[in-house]
C-alpha cells in the first residue's frame, strides 16, 4: 500500500477497461485521481467506486481529440488539487479494417483520438508538471505499435506514432531537466470491451478469441490489472531511472 501516496494522477478513458483498472489501482495505492472519459457517466462510475473505497476522485467529461478540452481539464485539476504528478494517456479506439478498406474519415478519427490525443496530453501535461516539480507521463501504445496487423491499419500507425512520440517527449524533458519521465506501455491482447468488439468485428467471436489466444505463448489472454500494475510501477518513484522506454506486457506475443 502507498506506492503512489500523495500523488495526483489523471487517467484518460477511465470509464472502462485499462483506464478504469489503472484508476482503481492507483487510488488503492494512495493517489488522488482525476478520471476523464468521453462518456461522463462512465467516468462518474469509476470515480464513485474510488470514493466508496475511501479514496478521492474527480470525474470529468473529456474528448482527448479536442484541443479545447485539454486546457479546461488541466485547469480543473489545478483548481482542485494544485498539481499533477502522473498522466496516463489511455483513451483510444480501434477500427478493424485493412489498408484497402479503411476510409480517410476512419483514418483521421483514429489518429485524432489515438495520436493527437496523446500529443495534446503530453503537451498540456508537461506544462502543469513543470509547475508541480516533475512527474510521470505514461502513454498506452500497443504491440501493434511495434508490429503490423493486417486488419488494424490505422490503429497500428497511430500506436507506432505513440511509441516514438513518447521517446521524443522523454528526451526533451530529460534534456530540459524538468524531472518529467515519459514511457509507453505495449499490451498484448487484454480482455476488455474494446478487444471483444474488435474480435467480434473480425468474425465469430469465439473463433477469433481462440486465434488470439494461440499467439500468446503464455497460454492465456491478459486482464486489465496486468497493465494497471505496469502503470502503477511507472507512476511510482520505483521507476525514477526509467524514461523513454517501451514496456511490453504481452504474454510472449512478440517473443516468437
Amino acid at each position: 500500500m502507498g506506492r503512489v501516496a500523495g500523488k495526483v494522477a489523471l487517467v484518460t478513458g477511465a470509464g472502462l477497461g485499462l483506464g478504469r483498472a489503472s484508476s482503481l489501482l492507483l487510488a488503492s495505492e494512495g493517489a488522488r485521481l482525476v478520471v476523464s472519459d468521453i462518456d461522463e457517466g462512465l467516468a462518474a462510475n469509476t470515480a464513485a467506486e474510488i470514493v466508496k473505497a475511501g479514496g478521492e476522485a474527480l470525474a470529468l467529461r473529456h474528448d482527448v481529440s479536442k484541443p479545447e478540452d485539454w486546457p479546461a481539464v488541466m485547469a480543473a485539476i489545478e483548481r482542485r488539487f494544485g498539481r499533477l504528478d502522473v498522466l496516463v494517456n489511455n483513451a483510444g479506439i480501434a477500427i478493424a479494417k485493412n489498408v484497402e478498406d479503411t476510409t480517410l474519415a476512419e483514418w483521421r478519427r483514429t489518429m485524432a483520438v489515438n495520436l493527437d490525443g496523446v500529443f495534446l496530453g503530453c503537451q498540456e501535461g508537461v506544462k502543469l508538471m513543470k509547475k508541480s516539480g516533475g512527474g510521470s507521463i505514461i502513454n498506452l501504445s500497443s504491440i501493434d505499435g511495434i508490429i503490423g496487423e493486417a486488419d488494424l491499419a490505422a490503429y497500428c500507425a497511430s500506436k507506432g506514432g505513440v511509441r516514438t512520440l513518447t521517446k521524443a517527449v522523454a528526451v526533451h524533458c530529460a534534456e530540459q531537466r524538468y524531472g518529467i519521465r515519459c514511457n509507453s506501455i505495449h499490451p498484448g491482447y487484454i480482455w476488455t470491451p474494446q478487444t471483444e468488439t474488435y474480435l467480434r468485428d473480425l468474425g465469430t467471436l469465439e473463433q477469433e478469441k481462440a486465434k488470439a489466444l494461440s499467439r500468446h505463448p503464455i497460454g492465456f489472454l491478459g486482464e486489465p490489472n496486468d497493465i494497471a500494475y505496469m502503470v502503477l510501477y511507472l507512476a511510482s518513484d520505483e521507476s525514477k531511472f526509467v524514461t523513454g522506454s517501451e514496456m511490453v506486457v504481452d504474454g510472449g506475443y512478440l517473443a516468437v
